[in-house]
């Protein structure tokens, strides 16, 4: 189904992560990326969704995900990367192992990954079942990770970007570290990319190593890899099965607390920035690799700690996270309604044949596709999970918009038209946001005034160094016909101002039907105007579709039908207006040189949109 939309070609996006890699070296910044392994539950993918959406916010390169012995884990391992690539917008680097595999199914499962839009494979040779010693290939199977390398090399030319694992203190198997380093060398002589380290905890091995690989003429990327302590007795274990070298200041350290779990978990964070910063300060790594065993606590603070070294600045490609998907790598500019659904929108426009690029065309009969239970996706929450948040039982429109507050306040993580977690940029107007909620005017969506901060600026920077980016300020919010009413007869008094209303029957008020308005904008050298974040009144009333069924999809049916709660909301569905907002004087906005957008005497806001909402709440006293 090919789109109504026309626009230009633009130069082509790199998901290879040896790629990536080198333009992260090239620009000087500093990088990580995390593993995680398929879990043995529904309910266990579904948390890991969530985790590694929340822990993508952090920019991470890649993630990898692990393989199961013999292909135990083909079909979720695929799926959980292609998914992880489509919805979270992160590259993923697919583990692929010999063992218990043919050449034929191994050329399969490289087709299929292929065909799912992977590109980053790590080629290995596996362990051997449990229970199984020495490890021996399957009849017709490969019998190392460079025959496996080979395979993929002769089957798929340049398209996959491969990975090898390395082994800073010797594989087991190996017989000497001159032998371990021929292997590794016939690795990247037949087509690997990069080096992913095991995980180590004496930084000097390591560091020995890399000088070793590079003596032996291996002038690729070698990534090491950190696994945080997290549990004195899993430690223990791992590193025995792994025969990992431990250093004697660690066990000098756990054995006093090897009993309280969380004094082993701050330790093992404190040791691995210790590492990191090690390894860095050598100035021989690309960046930084964790083995999360699919937790998120310890990476996310041991990131936050070394996120305040130089060379770490914004990596966002968008305002909004891009699908890592390569039929979409031109994408360029998205309708802003989604900004807080992105997966919804990504599912509905998942047929197009081309993306928008340059500039969003003309959205008179977008090519949406129909809503369906799988925009819901597998990131919904139970009934119990959502009257934990919404509320056992709302009895007044007064405590739903108090349900509004609590997220832009950060007291509840999701609402159903917000599935991911409140952007850092939120912070500036978030005192506003409560205000205007409380005034009974429902905010789903919204953004501050921005006036050319720089493009790397941690919260508002996008699209790499040496730009300015700018925004106008933006609401989007339900209220009731007696609150709109209001809302329109004062907006003609700020000239700057520009609405958009339609409620569920498609009474539509708006000042503008017509022009698409670019809602971000960025300057940068050597390039066009980029203007990744727009709207546009037709794709509007498609987003407001959506937004009204969410009422009863994700909210009305966790009650009774017979109840009063579901009655309340019906009637919200029924009768309430989709606002949108926007404020064209951005000038007012976040600049560089302040750490707030300009206010007046009182600390307000001085944007026309939050004068309006103040003039709505004073006039509603």
């Amino acid at each position: 189904q090919a789109t109504p939309f026309s626009w230009r070609h633009a130069r082509s996006h790199k998901m290879r992560i040896s790629d990536k890699v080198q333009n992260m070296q090239s620009s000087g910044q500093l990088w990580f990326s995390f593993e995680f392994f398929p879990p043995r539950t529904q309910a266990g993918v579904e948390n890991l969704y969530g985790r590694i959406d929340r822990l993508a916010a952090l920019e991470p390169l890649f993630v990898d995900i692990t393989w199961g012995a013999g292909g135990s884990t083909r079909e979720l391992s695929l799926q959980i990367c292609e998914t992880l690539q489509k919805y979270n917008g992160v590259d993923v680097l697919m583990h692929l192992t010999c063992t218990g595999l043919t050449r034929e199914e191994l050329k399969a499962i490289l087709q299929e990954a292929k065909d799912k839009g992977l590109q980053n494979v790590l080629a290995l040779r596996g362990d051997p079942p449990k229970g199984v010693a020495p490890w021996v290939p399957v009849q017709g199977g490969l019998h190392r990770a460079v025959d496996l390398v080979r395979l993929i090399r002769e089957e798929h030319g340049d398209h996959f970007c491969i990975g090898v694992a390395g082994h800073p203190e010797g594989h087991a198997e190996s017989t000497s570290r001159a032998e371990e380093l021929q292997h590794l060398k016939e690795k990247m002589d037949a087509g690997a990319d990069f080096i992913l380290t095991q995980f180590f905890y004496d930084v000097d091995v390591f560091l020995e190593y890399v000088k070793d690989c590079r003596e032996a003429g291996i002038t690729c990327p070698i990534i090491p890899g950190i696994m945080p302590i997290q549990n004195f007795n899993a430690f223990q274990r791992m590193t025995s099965v792994c025969q990992t070298k431990v250093p004697p200041e660690i066990p000098e350290a756990l054995e006093p607390i090897r009993g309280d779990d969380e004094a082993v978990k701050r330790f093992g964070i404190d040791y691995s920035i210790q590492m990191a910063r090690k390894l860095l300060d050598a100035q021989l790594v690309p960046g930084l690799h964790f083995y999360t065993l699919n937790l998120e606590r310890s990476v996310r603070e041991i990131v936050a700690a070394l996120s305040g070294l130089a060379g770490v600045a914004s990596r966002r490609q968008f305002p909004w996270r891009a699908s890592a998907l390569a039929n979409r790598k031109k994408e360029d500019v998205r309708p802003i309604h989604w900004a807080n659904r992105p997966k919804s929108y990504l599912a509905r426009t998942d047929e197009w044949d081309e993306f928008p690029n340059g500039r969003w065309g003309d959205g008179r009969s977008p090519a949406f596709g129909e809503l369906s239970d799988q925009h819901y996706f597998h990131y919904a929450l139970s009934e119990l999970d959502r009257k934990a948040m919404w509320g056992d039982a709302p009895q007044s429109e007064a405590e739903v918009a108090a349900v509004f507050e609590k997220y832009v306040t950060g007291d509840i993580p999701k609402l159903p038209w917000c599935e991911v977690e409140l952007q850092a940029e939120t912070g500036v107007i978030t005192t506003a946001l409560r205000e205007v909620n409380k005034s009974g005017y429902m905010t789903i969506n919204s953004q501050p005034a921005v006036n050319g901060v720089g493009s790397d600026h941690r919260v508002f920077g996008w699209g790499g160094r040496g730009g300015r980016v700018y925004q106008k300020a933006y609401i989007e919010c339900f209220c009731s016909p007696e609150d709109f009413a209001r809302l329109r007869g004062l907006i003609s008094e700020f000239p700057s101002l520009s609405y958009y209303a339609v409620n569920h029957d498609g009474d539509v008020s708006c000042t503008n039907e017509h022009g698409v308005t670019a809602l971000t904008w960025g300057v940068f050298p050597h390039k066009e105007v980029q203007q990744p974040t727009i709207l546009d009144y037709q794709v509007f009333l498609v987003w407001a579709k959506e937004a009204f069924s969410l009422w009863i999809d994700q909210w009305a049916s966790i009650y009774d039908e017979e109840s009063s709660s579901s009655e309340l909301l019906y009637s919200i569905h029924d009768t309430y207006y989709l606002v949108a907002l926007i404020d064209h004087e951005f000038t007012t906005g976040f600049a560089d040189g302040t750490d707030r957008s300009q206010t007046d005497s009182n600390g307000n806001l001085v944007g026309a949109i939050w004068q309006l909402f103040r003039r709505l709440q004073e006039e509603g006293k």
